[in-house]
């Protein structure tokens, strides 16, 4: 997924003074910094509306320098020169190391990032992803049979465990069992972290991270990370011990998986690349999920034109059928492009003195995409504040207009299996169960953590549902 990044700069403020640059804001970079961490959007908006699709930050610190783009001929021309013009280092993306370790695919460069996306990314495609409709189907019902009638339920609170459950059980193939509980509470403990934009500004700005003993922000992160890296290196370890080539979880095909030399994964790099599938996972997916169950209660028509949809297949419903609906796949697209969980794309290095929109970007400078202002372009999205899947059935965007997993070599490797789970558990919620949005309407985006989500998140009340238990 794409994330922030810290900028070392040596002579490139000098060798920019005799260059064409992007035009820039005036404020001060502190100011800068603290409305790009708490008011996220805003500041995107208050940047295009002063300088249009291509501009370059300045900042304290954080991303001073970068240059932002949403124009989609430019952002193709960024993401389809990746190792010519540009390249995509992980060792960029330091923010997230925390979190995800060192030798993950997200923080690779180079030979060694393209030989381990190799590695993963068919364990994320055609039959090993519909292979667990089932699972995802199970997971969501035993979900709602839970949700009582007249029960008030925060939406992003409850779509959380769905989506934890569900990425659990298709990465370690774990049953119910107290190493499985544990692992499930220990991810929570951590992703906790960057529940707010305050909490943010612990990744963000890096002198902030400091352990100055259990008691505070970042001495209680380390240890819950710690005892999370102990439970993962024993699942690692049991797991290799015994090894069962027949099993479909991420996990066990990991560690089978060899690349063209014959090597597979040690265990740092085994633990850090669930680390990555983990967090990336279930954070995403379930802030997504919020925002689509959110939007077909918010707007009624949209409700009924899916129902509708939904009720030509019958009563035997074919997950995988059910994934190919046209209005659901158009649905779940609007969703991500209005609110894109993932602000910006994965940022790149110019390698070489290069034009952009008839700006000089100098060697070194930091490139990144914008998903949230290209997703709002009026030339590409008429009335882009407006929520119309109608959009995704009357016409087919590039993957430059409509990128909300980011896009070239660094595309998220679990677009697919987000996608399914997305369709799927929305249209188990909407058949098994009536929802009425409550609180405050309508629901706004806010920064969560170095992703947007739903502001306070999305309050609902249970009215009917469909069946009494699923077992």
């Amino acid at each position: 997924m794409v994330t922030l990044l810290y900028l070392r700069r040596s002579g490139l403020d000098i060798i920019q003074n005799f260059m064409t640059l992007p035009p820039s804001i005036n404020t001060s970079s502190a100011i800068q910094l603290w409305q790009w961490i708490s008011e996220p959007l805003k500041y995107l908006h208050k940047y295009e509306r002063q300088c249009g699709d291509i501009f370059r930050l300045n900042m304290l610190g954080a991303l001073n320098g970068a240059v932002m783009i949403s124009n989609p001929q430019t952002i193709q021309q960024v993401l389809t020169n990746d190792t010519k013009q540009f390249s995509a280092p992980g060792s960029i993306n330091q923010i997230l190391q925390p979190f995800l370790g060192d030798r993950g695919v997200i923080l690779l460069d180079g030979h060694e990032h393209r030989q381990r996306r190799q590695l993963v990314m068919p364990q994320f495609h055609g039959d090993k992803v519909r292979g667990y409709t089932d699972l995802i189907c199970s997971i969501s019902r035993k979900a709602i049979d839970r949700w009582q009638v007249g029960e008030t339920i925060n939406l992003r609170e409850q779509m959380q465990p769905i989506s934890l459950d569900i990425i659990l059980q298709t990465v370690f193939g774990l049953d119910r069992n107290e190493r499985y509980d544990l692992i499930r509470e220990g991810l929570v403990k951590v992703a906790s972290l960057i529940e707010s934009p305050l909490n943010a500004s612990f990744l963000l700005i890096p002198a902030l991270q400091k352990d100055l003993g259990a008691w505070s922000p970042w001495g209680r992160f380390l240890r819950d990370r710690s005892a999370l890296d102990r439970l993962l290196y024993e699942e690692i370890t049991n797991r290799r011990r015994n090894y069962q080539s027949d099993k479909t979880d991420i996990l066990t095909l990991l560690i089978g998986a060899v690349d063209a030399d014959g090597h597979g994964m040690n265990d740092l790099e085994l633990h850090d690349e669930l680390m990555t599938l983990l967090f990336a996972g279930h954070e995403t997916t379930a802030t997504a999920l919020a925002w689509a169950v959110y939007w077909v209660n918010y707007l009624p028509e949209v409700k009924q034109k899916l129902l509708t949809e939904i009720a030509t297949l019958g009563t035997e419903r074919d997950p995988i059928v059910i994934s190919k609906l046209p209005y659901l796949n158009a649905v779940c697209s609007e969703t991500l492009r209005i609110y894109p969980v993932g602000m910006l794309t994965f940022p790149r290095i110019a390698q070489e003195p290069v034009s952009l929109q008839g700006y000089e970007i100098a060697a070194g400078t930091i490139v990144s995409g914008c998903i949230y202002l290209t997703h709002q372009r009026e030339d590409l999205y008429p009335e882009p504040h407006l929520f119309k899947p109608e959009r995704f059935l009357e016409r087919q965007f590039s993957p430059y207009e409509y990128l909300p997993f980011g896009g070239g070599s660094r595309r998220c490797l679990g677009m697919a299996l987000a996608q399914l789970e997305l369709k799927l558990v929305l249209v188990e919620i909407l058949t098994h169960c009536q929802l009425e949005l409550t609180g405050t309407l309508p629901a706004l985006p806010a920064r969560r953590g170095v992703t947007l989500g739903p502001k306070g998140g999305i309050i609902a009340k249970v009215v009917s549902k469909k069946y009494d238990s699923l077992g």
